[in-house]
């Protein structure tokens, strides 16, 4: 469980942000979205996240959050005080992590930016919303899964993906039509998605690979 600094106080983040974050960097290896060696894979998390973040929040908001963020992880993983926040959002100065600790605390000190990331995400704007905005702007949908060849059995875990997006999407419709209890509809449905994509990355990286 890591540890959220808030006004000189120490808060335990929930081990559900640290599970997101490695849910994220899952996807981003299966994907291959990354480039540049596996160990730099969370940082590409962090790229990722950039541009659905400022546009949600705006450039400079975006960069006080990822360098409160960087601040934070730092206690955790001092190697990154070889990083910068560029001006444009961007994560400035990966290519001198490699000299000096090895590929193991890359990936740790990158999952750690990650949830501290996260963590404070979740508390601007909630855990419904955060959810949401990792799971439909930086997830892709995973019915396309069901179109590449993955074996029977798992075609049975993709469909039950979809089964849930519909639930989620269902229970956010309903939210809009009972405004006593939208907010409660809309973390109930904000979780299911979270649930469905949990499923659909298992399914992606566990499931066997056509030959």
């Amino acid at each position: 469980m890591g540890i959220l600094h808030v006004n000189g106080t120490e808060m335990m983040l929930p081990p559900q942000t640290r599970d997101l974050a490695l849910q994220l960097l899952a996807y981003e290896k299966a994907a291959g979205k990354t480039s540049g060696p596996p160990e730099f894979a969370a940082f590409g998390v962090c790229e990722r996240l950039r541009q659905p973040l400022i546009t949600l929040a705006g450039l400079a908001a975006f960069r006080s959050l990822l360098s409160r963020a960087l601040t934070l992880a730092r206690a955790e993983a001092p190697s990154l005080n070889a990083l910068q926040v560029a001006a444009d959002g961007s994560l400035q100065g990966l290519e001198d992590l490699r000299p000096q600790v090895d590929a193991d605390q890359i990936r740790e000190a990158g999952i750690i930016l990650i949830t501290q990331l996260l963590g404070l995400l979740v508390r601007v704007v909630g855990e419904a919303m955060t959810l949401q905005l990792v799971t439909c702007e930086i997830l892709p949908d995973f019915r396309f899964l069901s179109k590449s060849g993955i074996p029977v059995g798992f075609e049975a875990i993709v469909n039950e993906v979809d089964n849930l997006q519909g639930v989620s999407a269902r229970l956010e419709t309903l939210a809009e039509q009972y405004p006593p209890i939208t907010d409660a509809l809309m973390s109930i449905s904000g979780n299911v998605l979270n649930t469905a994509t949990v499923l659909a990355v298992v399914a992606a990286i566990k499931s066997p690979k056509p030959n």
